[in-house]
C-alpha cells in the first residue's frame, strides 16, 4: 500500500504534494532566504535588503493622520471600500504622478495592496503558460517570481549605464517572433533601477516606446524610486508620453512607509476595468484605513518636504558606500546611482557571488548575489549592494568586511589555481563605471 505523498522517486513530507496546480511549482523559496535569516542577526551588517529607512519619517506625522482619520471617519476607515480605491485618494495620487510629468484622470487609477500586488494583477490578466515577458537583465527578483508563477518565460535584454539597450531589444523581439513566441509585455524599472541603480535616458525611453508600439507590445513601467533622486531628477515617466501603451505602477512604500501596503496602477481604460475586477476577486477591496491615513497625510503634511528629507538620507548613504568601495575595492567597478537604493558591483570573473555568500555571512556581512536577478543563471560575477537602511558607519564596516572576503577568496584561487586576478573582465552581460569621484 502506497502512502499519500509517496512516489517512485522517493518520499515527500507534504501529503498534498501531488494535488497542487502546475504553477505552484514556480513558488519556491529564495535561494538565499536561509542565509538571510542568519544575516538578520544584529552583529551582521546587511547590505542585502531594500528596506526604506522609515526612522527618517517623523512619527507625529503618521500618528496625527491616524488620529484624525479615526476621529473624523472611523466607521468608514474600518469598513469595506471600493475595489478601485477611495475617490479623493485617487485624485491625490494624480498630484504625486504629476511630479514626473504624468497627466491622467482619477478614473484610470486603481489602488492596490502595494505595487507588488498591481504587478501580480497585471500578470494574472495577461500571462498564459508559455508566454514571454521581456525584462532588463538584471531585473527585479520578485517580479520574475510572479511571472514564473504564471508559467511565463522571462527574456532578458542587456543593459548598460544608460539602461536597456534599444538595439538589443529589437534583436530580442525579432528572435522571439521568429521562434513563434508570444510576447505579452515589456517589464521595466526605468528610474534608479533595482538592482542595477541606473536610469534609462530620455532618448532611450522614446526609442523603446516606439519599438514597443511598432511591435504591439504593452509596456509595464514599474516606478518605486522615481522621486528619490539625489542631484538630478530622472527623466519624466514613460507614461507621460504614452497613454494607451503603458501601464504605470506606483507605490507609497518608498516615499512614505511600506507598512501601509498601498500602491496603484494607472492603466488604459479597458485594462483599468479588468484590473478593478481582478482586484475585487483577489482582496475584495484595498484597505480603506491605509488609504484614508495616507490621504490625510497628503492633505495636511509637507509630504514633498519629507520626500526631500529621504533624498538627503539616501544620498548620504550612497556616498558612504561609494567612498568605502573606492577605499577598500578600488580595482573593481560599480554603478553610480543618482537615486534609489542600490549599487551594482562587478566581481572578477573567477569569483561566484552566490557561492561566496556563506563565507560573507560568516564574516558578518550580507549582500544579494547577482544570480537572484536573472531568470537564466547569469549574474554570478555581480552583487547588489543596498545602501538604504544601514547607517553610513555600518555601510563602511560592511564594505570593509566584504573586501576582506573578496580578497581572501582571490588569494585562495591564486594559491590553488593561479586564477586570483582582482581585475574584472567585461563580457557584455555586465556593466559598470570606473570608481567615481563623489567629492
Amino acid at each position: 500500500m502506497t502512502a499519500i505523498g509517496t512516489s517512485q522517486a522517493g518520499n515527500n513530507l507534504d501529503p498534498w504534494y501531488h494535488h497542487y496546480a502546475e504553477r505552484a511549482a514556480a513558488l519556491r523559496a529564495s535561494e538565499v532566504r536561509a542565509l538571510f535569516a542568519v544575516a538578520s542577526r544584529p552583529e551582521v551588517v546587511s547590505l542585502a535588503g531594500g528596506m526604506p529607512y522609515v526612522a527618517a519619517l517623523p512619527q507625529d506625522l503618521v500618528i496625527n493622520a491616524m488620529d484624525s482619520v479615526m476621529r473624523k471617519q472611523g466607521p468608514v476607515a474600518l469598513q469595506y471600500g471600493s475595489g478601485q480605491g477611495v475617490p479623493l485618494f485617487r485624485e491625490q495620487i494624480l498630484e504625486v504622478m504629476a511630479l514626473e510629468g504624468i497627466r491622467a484622470h482619477a478614473d484610470d487609477v486603481v489602488v492596490t495592496t502595494g505595487s507588488q500586488h498591481a504587478l501580480e494583477l497585471v500578470s494574472k490578466l495577461f500571462l498564459d503558460p508559455g508566454d514571454v515577458v521581456i525584462a532588463e537583465g538584471p531585473s527585479y527578483v520578485t517580479a520574475m517570481v510572479i511571472f514564473k508563477s504564471y508559467q511565463a518565460d522571462v527574456d532578458h535584454v542587456p543593459m548598460d549605464e544608460h539602461g536597456m539597450i534599444p538595439e538589443a531589444l529589437r534583436e530580442h523581439i525579432a528572435r522571439l517572433k521568429a521562434a513563434g513566441r508570444k510576447i505579452k509585455f515589456l517589464y521595466t524599472i526605468p528610474s534608479f533601477h533595482n538592482p542595477a541603480g541606473v536610469t534609462l535616458s530620455w532618448a532611450r525611453r522614446l526609442e523603446i516606446l516606439e519599438i514597443a508600439k511598432a511591435n504591439q507590445i504593452l509596456v509595464l513601467e514599474d516606478n518605486p524610486y522615481g522621486l528619490l533622486y539625489f542631484d538630478q531628477k530622472a527623466p519624466d515617466a514613460m507614461r507621460s508620453i504614452e497613454r494607451d501603451g503603458v501601464v504605470y505602477l506606483g507605490t507609497f512604500s518608498k516615499t512614505l512607509a511600506p507598512g501601509f501596503r498601498v500602491g496603484w496602477a494607472l492603466a488604459p481604460h479597458a485594462i483599468r476595468e479588468k484590473l478593478v475586477l481582478a482586484n475585487e476577486a483577489a482582496v475584495l477591496s484595498p484597505s480603506s484605513f491605509s488609504q484614508l491615513v495616507i490621504s490625510e497625510y497628503l492633505s495636511t503634511a509637507d509630504w514633498k518636504g519629507q520626500i526631500n528629507t529621504f533624498r538627503g538620507v539616501y544620498r548620504e548613504r550612497k556616498n558612504a558606500m561609494l567612498s568605502a568601495l573606492m577605499e577598500y575595492l578600488p580595482e573593481l567597478t560599480w554603478t553610480n546611482p543618482n537615486g534609489g537604493f542600490y549599487v551594482w558591483l562587478n566581481l572578477p570573473d573567477t569569483l561566484d557571488s552566490k557561492a561566496m555568500l556563506p563565507r560573507a555571512v560568516k564574516e558578518l556581512v550580507a549582500y544579494t548575489p547577482g544570480t537572484a536577478f536573472f531568470a537564466d543563471g547569469q549574474g554570478r560575477q555581480n552583487i547588489r549592494l543596498s545602501f538604504c537602511y544601514p547607517t553610513p558607519d555600518h555601510i563602511r564596516l560592511g564594505i570593509r568586511r566584504l573586501a576582506t572576503v573578496i580578497r581572501d577568496e582571490l588569494e585562495l584561487l591564486d594559491t590553488f589555481a593561479g586564477t586570483g586576478s582582482l581585475f574584472p573582465a567585461h563580457d557584455g552581460r555586465r556593466f559598470g563605471a570606473p570608481p567615481p569621484d563623489i567629492n
